[in-house]
């Protein structure tokens, strides 16, 4: 008999314990928090670059590596020409001081006359640019569509259109308007006059197939009327946002 132990006790052991699977709600649970940890990285961007220039985008890396590396030099809103702010604005989107992110005059008139016209605002094409992804996909249009106004709430729109003006391709490995003038035009964006600039603006729809330097009869014709909406948006205060 086994010292110690009372004659008939019965050993009482417990129960080796189960082992436990994930359940739905630890999948939930983990894919919350990672979701909330991407969100709060992303946010630190937003915040670091009101302050610090965006170095590379990944747009611009997928261009480095199929064309074997970009151009692109940072400038300032201050030290470019202001024709060049004013083009793109009258380009783009002539309401970028009016709206929050989105333009719901634009959209409407975009839904109203079909897919051949756009409605994306420079907010938009920024968020796109700088934290996303190319393409028309949903999942991305959808993400665009919930960053852009943070990016309206954080940054002023100077910084808005400067960023964007620093990240546009702007030709074939070209990013930037600081690129596009010395390739364009042999001259820093300082020194771009009104039809330049408005050269440059009318090719950005298509910045790889549009030759600012060579332009064809549609791109004379196109800068010529943005140089017209650069004057206007001037006169009637819809630069005031923007302008020194």
């Amino acid at each position: 008999m086994a010292k110690g132990r009372t004659p008939g006790a019965k050993s009482r052991r417990k129960p080796a314990a189960r082992r436990r699977g994930f359940t739905l709600r630890d999948i939930l649970r983990w894919a919350g928090r990672g979701l909330a940890a991407v969100a709060g990285l992303w946010l630190f961007f937003v915040l670091l670059f009101t302050v610090v220039n965006p170095v590379v985008t990944p747009y611009m890396l997928a261009e480095g590596w199929r064309q074997g590396g970009v151009s692109r030099d940072w400038v300032a809103l201050g030290d470019m020409a202001p024709e060049v702010a004013l083009s793109v604005v009258a380009a783009e989107d002539a309401n970028f001081c009016l709206h929050w992110g989105f333009d719901m005059a634009a959209i409407r008139a975009a839904l109203d006359e079909g897919a051949g016209r756009g409605a994306s605002t420079i907010t938009q094409q920024v968020v796109k640019n700088v934290f996303l992804w190319q393409g028309r996909s949903w999942p991305r249009k959808a993400l665009e569509a919930v960053m852009t106004p943070v990016v309206e709430l954080v940054w002023t729109k100077r910084r808005i259109i400067e960023v964007y003006l620093n990240v546009a391709e702007t030709g074939k490995g070209l990013f930037g308007v600081e690129a596009a003038a010395e390739q364009y035009f042999g001259r820093p964006a300082a020194d771009l006059g009104p039809r330049q600039a408005a050269l440059i603006a009318a090719a950005l729809p298509d910045p790889k197939g549009r030759n600012p330097a060579r332009p064809s009869g549609f791109l004379r014709a196109r800068a010529a009327v943005i140089a017209d909406g650069a004057a206007t948006i001037r006169a009637d205060g819809r630069a005031a946002c923007f302008e020194d």
